[in-house]
């Protein structure tokens, strides 16, 4: 009579194999998107230095209305000041989110993780705060519908900020990163407004856009430069939840690559039309 035992049975080598492919699609994609947005956003950081630093520096702040009607008015001390924050620290949270994201220097530099985490999370805050002061103040060109999508940005920046910091505080880090996560999708929101733009331009010529930003196409772009980040970023941390389905690594890796195909495109459009020219005019003044 043969022993009936209770061994678990042994798991398709294919299947096996499956999971280990489409675990390492994944990653790549992963790797892919991150790097991607990294360079773009450095750039895109660089621009905010050569146009809106730099005017700033020159006395010249008026030259911000060239991008954004009514950014700027001499007498509006507290906007100005609300808009300015907003921008400095914008810039410093696309220079750091990417390295904040980067496993090695977590696990290998734990100190220099905690350190620039700080600033960033403070400079989520101000951000969050520097912005909504100036809709407060002076309200969006774009009207109801851009005050509306902009202060809801800023709110929610501020809440992730305010999340990430909290969990990582309690030591509840697989929270904490998916906090940390949520708000970088947040933190590259501006530098997606510019290039979205940029890049629907190319393609329709400014098919519904409207003056002071208050056609179609504008009234979607207040909530578009933001809430498909979060849905990615969404994606991306859940999707380790289900790690033995390759089918659904799979689409989260097809999502993946075509985000970072997207943004590569948009990339290069917009730094050789807009970003580039700024840079090298900026650093050829020096």
């Amino acid at each position: 009579m043969s022993k009936i035992t209770n061994t678990p049975a042994l798991a398709h080598p294919s299947i096996s194999q499956g999971n280990k492919v489409s675990s390492t699609i994944l990653r790549w994609s992963g790797i892919a998107l991150v790097a991607t947005v990294w360079i773009s956003a450095a750039l895109f950081g660089l621009y905010i230095l050569a146009f809106y630093a730099s005017a700033l520096y020159e006395g010249e702040m008026v030259r911000w209305n060239h991008v954004l009607p009514n950014l700027y008015e001499e007498n509006s001390v507290g906007a100005t000041a609300g808009i300015g924050i907003h921008f400095a620290a914008g810039g410093m949270l696309l220079l750091l989110g990417s390295i904040q994201l980067i496993d090695r220097v977590r696990v290998n530099f734990p100190s220099v993780h905690r350190l620039l985490g700080k600033i960033y999370i403070i400079s989520s805050l101000l951000t969050a705060v520097g912005g909504l002061t100036f809709i407060l103040i002076r309200g969006t060109v774009g009207g109801l519908v851009m005050d509306i999508g902009f202060s809801l940005y800023g709110v929610l920046t501020g809440i992730s900020a305010i999340q990430t910091y909290h969990h990582a505080v309690k030591g509840r880090f697989v929270k904490h990163r998916a906090w940390a996560l949520r708000l970088y999708a947040l933190a590259i929101g501006s530098w997606i407004y510019r290039m979205d733009y940029g890049f629907w331009t190319l393609l329709t010529g400014g098919m519904g856009r409207g003056m002071n930003f208050s056609g179609p196409f504008d009234h979607i772009m207040d909530f578009f430069f933001y809430v498909p980040n979060l849905l990615v970023a969404e994606l991306f941390i859940r999707v380790n939840r289900f790690k033995t389905n390759s089918f659904l690594q799979i689409i989260a890796s097809l999502v993946l690559l075509f985000a970072t195909g997207f943004i590569l495109l948009g990339t290069y459009f917009i730094t050789l039309r807009s970003w580039g020219p700024a840079i090298i005019n900026w650093i050829s003044a020096f």
